[in-house]
This record gives structure tokens, sequence and C-alpha cells, in this order.
């Protein structure tokens, strides 16, 4: 019998060990092991544990710095319910919000909210034609993802200083705004301008995984030479200078009329 008790008294100190150690595992401990989830993104200066943690530097794989990551993650993780709080701070992209976990695949973020400078972040793609440039903010107070496609939506996006680098000169597009509200896995997104600025923006988008509709309609509010020519690329002007866009691919999403 004394035996016995010696043997439950050393089960019981290796278990409350081993709860301790999960407790307050460092977060360098596991760098190594969740690396490969990373995709060549590297965590640098890790401090703290792996439930309240930091990285000093967040590097791309081509070397780019993005800034520091803050993250809180719920002990309930260890009850396979793995809810986190996530906080990127860099001058050229900051990123923050609430990630939860749920079944089927599903991921849920709330109290998102971001901002990119396209000019320093380099995206390299075109759009409509130009190279953009300006800064992107966004903001969503739920979303819920499955397969990396928003099932349910709400937030808006505002591009700042808009502008694009185009063969027919640089385009200065003011601030635009863009509405955006899923339900069902589609996608109503209104398009708009702030006001003033260069370009009257007005347009409905649609997107669903198997088709997007866009209708919209845009006019120079000045005589700049630029913007009217990459207008008149878009589509033929109307007389009042006005272009009205229609543009549809994948399979086709109800009108928005």
């Amino acid at each position: 019998m004394r035996y016995l008790r010696k043997a439950l008294l050393v089960i019981g100190l290796l278990l409350l060990a081993a709860i301790m150690l999960l407790w307050f595992l460092p977060a360098r401990w596991v760098l190594a092991w969740a690396a490969p989830r990373l995709h060549g993104v590297q965590l640098q200066q890790v401090h703290g544990s792996v439930w309240d943690g930091r990285a000093g530097a967040v590097t791309l794989p081509d070397g780019r710095a993005l800034g520091s990551l803050q993250w809180q993650l719920s002990r309930r993780a260890l009850l396979g319910q793995r809810r986190m709080r996530l906080a990127l701070d860099g001058p050229v992209l900051a990123l923050a919000g609430n990630m939860r976990e749920l079944d089927g695949g599903r991921t849920e973020w709330s109290a998102l909210h971001g901002r990119a400078r396209l000019d320093a972040l380099g995206v390299g793609a075109t759009f409509a034609g130009g190279v953009p440039h300006g800064e992107l903010e966004w903001q969503a107070d739920h979303l819920l993802l499955q397969g990396n496609w928003p099932l349910q939506l709400g937030g808006q996006l505002r591009w700042r200083d808009a502008a694009l680098d185009t063969p027919q000169g640089h385009v200065v597009l003011g601030e635009l705004r863009l509405q955006a509200h899923a339900d069902g896995g589609v996608i109503e997104a209104q398009l708009s301008d702030a006001g003033g600025g260069p370009l009257d923006l007005e347009g409905q988008l649609q997107l669903s995984p198997f088709g997007w509709r866009l209708d919209a309609t845009l006019q120079a509010r000045q005589t700049e030479p630029a913007l009217r020519r990459w207008l008149a690329t878009l589509a033929e002007p109307a007389a009042d200078g006005s272009v009205h866009l229609q543009r549809h691919g994948g399979l086709a999403l109800p009108s928005t009329h």
C-alpha cells in the first residue's frame, strides 16, 4: 500500500508538472513546430508564452519586414476550442481581430480591422489597367469564412489617396469606398466615392464562388486629361462624359436592379 501511495504521488506530481508546463509553455518552444504552417513567414524575437506572446519582427519569405505581432490564445484550445486575438502592427501593413474556429472547417472573425499601404507593399498586380497606389483601410464587425470564402460578412473598405499608374498617365481617383454585406456566400457591395473628389463613382458589385457581376457609373468631376483618357479605355463615354460599366464573369448572378 505504501508503494502504491508513492506511485500515485509521483504520477500526480508528473501530471501537475505537465499541466504547469502547458499553462506557461514558452512561445519559442513551439516555434519550430509551427514554422511549416507559416509557409515561409518567419517570426523573430519571440517572447512570452504560447497563450500570450509577441514576435518583435515578422518577415515575409522574400525578406520584407511587416512589423511586430502580438497574440492571445485561449487556454480552451486544450479542450479543442481555439480562440485567438491577433494584432499585426507595421508601417506597411496592420491587422487586428478576434478569431474563433468552428465546426465544419469554418472560421469566425470579429472586430476585424486593418490597413495596407499599396505602394510599400508592392502588390505588383494591375487593377483596371493600372498599378494601384494609396492606402487601403478595412473593418468588419463579423466575418464567417469557409474554405477562405465569406459565408457571412458585414464591413467596409476605404481606398484613400487612390491612384493608378496607367499607359494614359498617373490617374488620381480620390477616396473610393466599398460597403459589403454577405449572406449565404453571396457578397453584395455598394461602390461610391467620398464626394467632391476627381472621380464620381456609384455602382454595385456581386461576388460568389461561381461568378461575379459589376454595374457601375464613373464620371470625371474635373477636366483632368489623364483621368478622362483612362475612363475612355473602360467603355465608350456618354454625351456627358460618364462611363457605364457592366461586366460579369463565371456563372450568371441575378441583376442588382
